[in-house]
């Protein structure tokens, strides 16, 4: 049989050869790595026997797939250990995470405590070690149903229900058999490092009615050291929560009586917003970007119009009823932006037509989904929409991801990569608005600008918009945790349901096409993310507070008043700490408020016109002439250096 490599590569092997096989035919190093492997597009067992030609890929450590293979295997030694420690437990599911896995448990009238996970940690490793193979099984429907109702496990039972005969797996490792499609890895020994990291309810399905079951979460690695860092990485996240670090620097806060999901911003959030805003106005003002304002609420039929009703409405809030009206509120600024083109008409000459807002939606998130600001119920867009025709599509994509890069730049941001989401042609008239030749078109329209403008991206077959490709905007914090930023998406159908159109330039009426965009996503999460990639400490530009003033006595306060006079002339957000304190103590203070400047005056310092200036984290900066500083700073914020 012929086997291609993702190289291009072809080579010849006997029928029956399994991927492990292949893997030691190129390197015994090689086959020692590899925990998994892609057969025409299907993740396998390493020693599954492949019997046709095909195209393969071997998985490793540094591949997605291969990760998700280790954890969904480790997921399940961690059930092999409970099994022996909790003996008749039942188990429902067990999947991979981003980062480990969780496996949810009945354990009948018992629980398990914090105490049990060391147990049940050095039990996983006394199983690693025995390097017991991941064996697959293919078993009649009947035999299966058999298999589990003499164990007495309702929860496979139920599993078992939707799943067709001659598709069902087993897998055994050790003393453990568990109902499973697989792949895993090929023996627990590559399963080096292990930590239990929590245990949380979780009810049957998802629906509270249902039991509550124990989920175990855990997280393994190929080696100690790669655990060490990974859990030390834990540590700084926990110091860089946001939801911490909000309520101490007084971002924001959340109330019972405004309602879960619902933030309310205090002074301080209030000021980076903001900043925030002008930063994305002044870019999209030098872009040609217009600003609107739209309602929070819109009748039933608008939504109607646009597709999003009935599909979407689990996401929005239940409607209100005026003069027989319903209306709901707000859940996405596209249909209001589509109405304003509509206001007037237009001509080719008037294209591309780009609008923006910064527009406050609110979308009902389930209670148990909402978290800090990353998932919230009222959410203030930085949304825009450019209507444009075909030929001037690929400019405008292109201006899009620049305006991204430009902001990276801005807050610092190293990482991150473009998800390029594609429909699948199958679904055409089902999934997807079914017009091929427009799917084609934009899809090699994106493509090809991400590529002539060397960005990063991976391309996601059948996770595409209903109306056109779309680009999720993946980033990276300054401690390597992952966040999705944005979506940049492609619309031809939008248009045609709100019957866009503009007059050509033969005199006839066409149908824009539109791009969605939206480059600092949110400000809730947006914000929850510059606090942990900045871990609080702002950048003087965006800082709340940018400069605190710290007499040494009260002697020295007209100094410090004239100092904060001139400051805030120049448009520098400063403040007095006129506490009866010892400096000492106002530093430590200031230190702790992440306040990117502090400027000590005493007498020498009022004597001569000058500050003793400290920076943020790194202490002593020395003594420079007050109207110095002052031009320093108003340079650095108007330049919004990320340091």
């Amino acid at each position: 049989m012929k086997i291609s490599f993702p190289d291009g590569a072809v080579r010849e092997y006997e029928q029956g050869a399994s991927a492990l096989d292949i893997a030691k035919s190129i390197s015994e190093g090689l086959a020692r790595k590899v925990l998994a492997a892609n057969v025409d597009g299907q993740v396998w067992d390493l020693t599954r026997p492949i019997t046709q030609d095909a195209s393969l890929k071997l998985l490793t450590w540094d591949d997605a797939d291969g990760k998700n293979t280790f954890w969904h295997s480790s997921a399940h030694l961690m059930a092999e250990a409970v099994e022996s420690l909790f003996p008749g437990v039942k188990f429902w599911v067990g999947p991979a995470l981003d980062k480990g896995f969780y496996y949810d448990m009945d354990l009948g009238d018992r629980k398990m405590t914090e105490e049990d996970l060391a147990v049940l940690e050095k039990k996983m490793n006394e199983l690693a070690k025995k390097n017991n193979p991941y064996q697959r099984k293919e078993i009649s429907k009947q035999d299966a149903i058999a298999y589990f109702t003499e164990k007495g496990d309702e929860y496979k039972l139920d599993l078992l229900q939707n799943l067709e005969d001659g598709g069902i797996t087993f897998y055994t490792q050790g003393d453990f058999t568990d109902l499973c499609r697989g792949p895993h890895i090929p023996h627990t020994g590559f399963i080096k490092a292990i930590k239990l990291t929590s245990i949380a309810g979780a009810y049957w399905k998802g629906d509270e009615k249902n039991k509550q079951l124990t989920r175990v979460y855990g997280v393994t690695f190929p080696s100690q050291k790669e655990l060490d860092e990974y859990l030390a990485m834990l540590e700084e996240a926990k110091k860089r929560d946001h939801r911490k670090l909000g309520k101490e620097l007084g971002i924001y806060t959340m109330d019972d009586d405004t309602g879960p999901g619902l933030p309310l911003w205090l002074p301080n959030g209030t000021i980076i917003i903001e900043e925030l805003e002008k930063l994305a106005k002044e870019t999209e003002a030098a872009a040609g970007y217009k600003r609107v304002v739209t309602p929070h609420i819109a009748k039933e039929s608008m939504y109607l119009t646009s597709g999003h009703l009935p599909y979407y409405a689990d996401s929005m809030f239940p409607p209100m009823e005026m003069d027989g009206e319903k209306y709901y509120l707000k859940a996405m600024n596209c249909p209001h932006h589509h109405k304003i083109f509509d206001a007037e008409p237009k001509s080719y000459k008037d294209l591309p037509f780009r609008i923006a807002e910064y527009g406050t939606c609110y979308r009902y998130e389930q209670s148990g989904e909402l978290f800090g600001l990353m998932r919230v119920r009222c959410l203030h867009m930085n949304d825009a929409h450019i209507y444009c025709n075909r030929e001037q599509f690929a400019d405008e994509f292109r201006a899009v991801n620049d305006m991204y890069l430009k902001y990276f730049k801005i807050f610092g941001i190293d990482k991150y990569v473009m998800r390029l989401s594609l429909h699948e042609p199958s679904k055409l008239g089902q999934k997807y608005v079914n017009e091929p030749q427009l799917w084609q078109e934009t899809e090699a329209m994106v493509r090809k600008v991400l590529i002539e403008s060397n960005i990063p991206f991976i391309e996601v077959h059948d996770e595409a918009a209903f109306y056109g490709p779309k680009i999720d905007v993946q980033i990276w914090s300054a401690i390597g945790r992952e966040f999705t930023l944005a979506t940049n998406q492609v619309d031809f159908n939008s248009g045609n349901k709100f019957k866009l159109s503009y007059t050509n330039q033969n005199n006839q009426p066409e149908v824009p096409l539109i791009i969605h965009r939206a480059p600092l996503g949110t400000h809730e999460r947006f914000i929850g993310f510059l606090l942990e990639h900045y871990a609080g400490k702002f950048p003087l530009w965006l800082a709340p507070v940018q400069v605190k003033i710290l007499p040494i006595s009260d002697k020295f306060m007209d100094y410090a008043k004239t100092l904060r006079d001139k400051l805030k002339k120049a448009d520098i957000r400063a403040e007095i700490d006129d506490r009866s304190e010892k400096i000492g103590k106002k530093i430590r203070d200031t230190e702790l408020a992440k306040v990117p400047y502090m400027l000590v005056v005493g007498e020498k310092e009022m004597n001569e016109g000058k500050v003793a200036v400290r920076k943020q984290g790194k202490g002593d900066a020395g003594v420079v002439d007050a109207d110095e500083f002052v031009a320093a700073a108003a340079l650095e914020i108007s330049e919004r250096k990320s340091d």
